[in-house]
């Protein structure tokens, strides 16, 4: 198995009907959240962000196709609804049911249909790739692929599937991510190691500029497997978020490569964060990577912008990595050779380092380029 459905204790099912699809995960354990930053926040959001205090998840029901976001009162109520829907299905405490819905903003959620999908499907809970592939297709929107992930410890596992393809920005994206372990980890660890691991992973995806009114990811731990080394499960967390981050910029919509930026050099990891992300965001830098242009300036400008300090006459940028790293700018001096530098950025990966010479931080954040099958797949999203 290739994700959650190898975690002791996980079950999953899924139904997509055209855009509408619904997803069940019973795993009851230990449980944290991270939510959007956005202010106006979908129903679901506000529901979890209460209900996510006491520290339990016995399940999760997922809908795509309406994300109940500007929905009012009776987007407050829907989600309660939706959330009661789930517990009869999983046959767990309403209150320990996790919540999630993705799609178009400001409609209304059709009951009905979610609880017929939800009836339909509760027999089919099971322990398989194909149930949780079923999961994951069934939570997808614009995404074209199915984005699973799994890292095995010593002795233990983290595991997740989400999905995000438009609609990304720092501090989470268009992305519902349902994370699992089966390592026993105490609630207060789970919440921080969560929060660490999404700040490294979730929150440094650009793929728009746009930051979600729908966005979760719920961790579960089962603890099946009983208590691991905190450290351990950090490290195994990150690297399963990290995995699922990575194939959500990859996917972007409209994206043909994939862009991953690593700052070096800087003041502290946060500062590099902020200038990675202002790097991948801008749409300058996602143009040129679309047609292969190996146009540093933007970079650097860039950088320039994002309110970290450092001695432009001082930094050095590459494109590639390893033997074939191609220098663009060393200390500040332009050795660029253009024909080497196109030809690193033809692959659907391309890499820079940027080298700010300002201290010991740096943090990587990823993206993709921006291209005409972006405008005519949001041009005409709810048409």
């Amino acid at each position: 198995m290739r994700s959650i459905c190898a975690i002791d204790g996980v079950e999953a099912a899924g139904v997509r009907e055209g855009r509408y699809g619904l997803a069940l995960i019973r795993a009851e354990g230990t449980a944290a959240g991270v939510f959007t930053s956005n202010l106006a926040r979908a129903a679901p959001i506000e529901l979890m962000m209460e209900r996510i205090r006491r520290g339990r998840l016995g399940g999760i029901i997922a809908n795509s196709g309406c994300a109940n976001a500007h929905s009012g009162r009776r987007g407050l109520e829907d989600a309660a609804a939706m959330a009661a829907i789930g517990s009869r299905a999983l046959g767990v405490d309403e209150r320990e049911v996790g919540v999630a819905s993705t799609g178009v903003i400001g409609r209304y959620l059709d009951l009905p249909r979610i609880e017929r999908q939800a009836t339909g499907i509760a027999g089919s809970l099971a322990r398989s790739e194909t149930a949780e592939t079923d999961a994951a297709r069934a939570i997808m929107t614009t995404d074209l692929v199915e984005k699973h992930a799994l890292v095995r410890g010593d002795g233990f596992s983290v595991a997740g599937i989400c999905k995000g393809s438009g609609m990304i920005a720092p501090n989470m994206g268009t992305m519902l991510a349902f994370i699992y372990t089966d390592a026993a980890v105490e609630q207060p660890i789970l919440t921080a190691a969560l929060r660490l691991a999404a700040d490294r992973s979730f929150n440094r995806v650009v793929v728009d500029g746009d930051t979600s009114t729908n966005d979760v990811a719920f961790l579960t731990a089962t603890g099946a497997a009983g208590r691991v080394a905190p450290n351990a499960f950090e490290r195994a967390l990150e690297d399963c978020c990290r995995a699922l981050a990575i194939q959500i910029a990859a996917d972007g919509e409209g994206a043909t490569k994939l862009i991953e930026m690593t700052v070096i050099g800087a003041p502290e990891e946060e500062d590099a964060a902020t200038v990675a992300r202002t790097i991948v965001g801008s749409p300058l830098v996602k143009t040129a990577v679309y047609g292969e242009d190996p146009n540093w300036g933007r970079i650097v400008a860039a950088a320039g912008r994002a309110g970290v300090e450092f001695d432009p006459y001082a930094v050095s940028l590459s494109i590639g990595e390893g033997d074939g790293a191609v220098p663009l700018v060393t200390r500040g001096e332009i050795v660029v050779d253009l024909a080497r530098a196109k030809a690193a950025m033809a692959g659907n990966r391309v890499v820079f380092t940027l080298d700010l010479g300002a201290g010991e931080g740096e943090a990587t954040a990823w993206g993709c380029d921006l291209t005409p099958g972006y405008v005519e797949i949001n041009g005409k999203y709810t048409t």
